[in-house]
C-alpha cells in the first residue's frame, strides 16, 4: 500500500487540515530491519504499508480499498485483504461478465500497486447446473477447487457442513485434551471457565452459517461436550442431561437454535444490516 496514493485517498475523502499531516507524519520516516541469529540487517525506509498491530493501519487499509469493487457488475465481499468475487453462471454471457470482472479487479490492482497474487487465487464451482468454465488472472488460469476456507469457515462446493464440523471438532478437542492433561485441580467453576472461554468457541464461531443438520454431525459436536462434563468428578457418572443440569449448561444443539433466533431477530428488526454500515 503506498504511503503518497494512500494520502491522495485520503484528502479525495475529505480528510484534511491537521488530521491529515498528523496521519502523514505518522507514515513517514519508519524504518525497519531483520534479526537472524542476533545478525542485524541495514536499516531500510519503509515506503508502503500500514504499521502492523496498530488500531489506524486497518482503518488506513480498508480506505485504501474501498473504491475495489468501482465497475464490478456482480457480486463483490471485501474483508481486509480477503476478496470474493461471485455470480449465478448460466451461460456464456454470464461466463463473460465475470472474466471481465476479473479484469477490472487487475486493472485496480496495477493502477494503485497492490498486485494480488494470483497462485492464492482459485474458483469453486457451486451446484451441478452451474456452467463450469476457466477463468484467468494476469493469463494465469485459476485452480478450481472443492472447498476453501472463508474467514476460518470451511466451505465446500456442495455445501454441506461436516468438513466444517469435522474441522471445528479437531480444534476443539485438542485444546480439551490439554486442559485434562495439565489441570489436575477438577473443581468445577475452573473447569467451567477453561471450556468456555477456550473450547467452546471453536464449536460456536459463525456457528449460524454452518449449523450441522445431519445427525452425525450433530453427534460429533455435541460429543466435546459430552467429554468435558465427564472430566469433573462430582458429575462424572450421572447421565449426560442431568450433568449439564447441574453444571448450569445447555447442550450445544439448544445453542444453536437460540443463536438462529437471536439472528432472525436481528434480521426481522434490521440490526444486522444497521450494524454492517456503522463497520464500513
Amino acid at each position: 500500500m503506498s504511503h503518497k496514493r494512500l494520502l491522495l485517498k485520503l484528502k479525495a475523502h475529505g480528510i484534511e487540515g491537521k488530521l491529515y499531516y498528523w496521519i502523514a507524519e505518522w507514515l513517514s520516516n519508519r524504518t525497519q530491519r531483520v534479526c537472524i541469529r542476533g545478525v542485524m540487517t541495514a536499516w531500510l525506509a519503509v515506503l508502503s504499508g500500514v504499521p502492523q498491530g496498530s488500531v489506524l493501519g486497518p482503518v488506513l487499509f480498508l480506505v485504501y480499498i474501498n473504491d475495489l469493487d468501482h465497475g464490478i457488475t456482480n457480486w463483490i465481499l471485501k474483508f481486509a485483504d480477503d476478496t470474493t468475487l461471485f455470480s449465478r453462471i448460466n451461460d456464456s454471457v454470464d461466463v463473460a461478465k465475470l472474466q471481465d470482472d476479473l479484469h477490472k479487479l487487475l486493472i485496480w490492482a496495477e493502477e494503485w500497486q497492490m498486485l494480488f497474487n494470483v497462485s492464492k487465487c482459485s474458483v469453486m464451482h457451486i451446484g451441478n447446473s452451474t456452467l463450469q468454465r476457466e477463468y484467468y488472472m494476469n493469463n494465469q488460469k485459476l485452480e478450481v477447487v472443492c472447498q476453501e476456507k472463508d474467514l476460518v469457515v470451511l466451505i465446500t462446493n456442495d455445501l454441506k457442513v461436516s468438513k466444517q464440523c469435522q474441522q471445528a471438532y479437531n480444534k476443539a478437542s485438542r485444546i480439551l485434551e490439554l486442559i485434562n492433561r495439565t489441570i489436575k485441580y477438577r473443581h468445577p467453576d475452573i473447569l467451567l471457565r477453561l471450556y468456555k472461554s477456550l473450547v467452546r468457541p471453536h464449536l460456536e464461531y459463525s456457528i449460524s452459517a454452518w449449523c450441522p443438520h445431519y445427525s452425525k454431525d450433530k453427534k460429533l459436536i455435541e460429543r466435546i461436550q459430552r467429554r468435558f462434563t465427564k472430566m469433573i468428578p462430582s458429575v462424572r457418572n450421572l447421565p449426560y442431561e442431568t450433568r449439564l443440569k447441574k453444571l448450569g449448561l445447555w447442550s450445544l444443539e439448544h445453542r444453536r437454535v437460540r443463536a438462529d433466533l437471536i439472528e432472525v431477530y436481528k434480521i426481522i428488526h434490521k440490526e444486522s444490516f444497521d450494524r454492517l454500515l456503522q463497520s464500513v
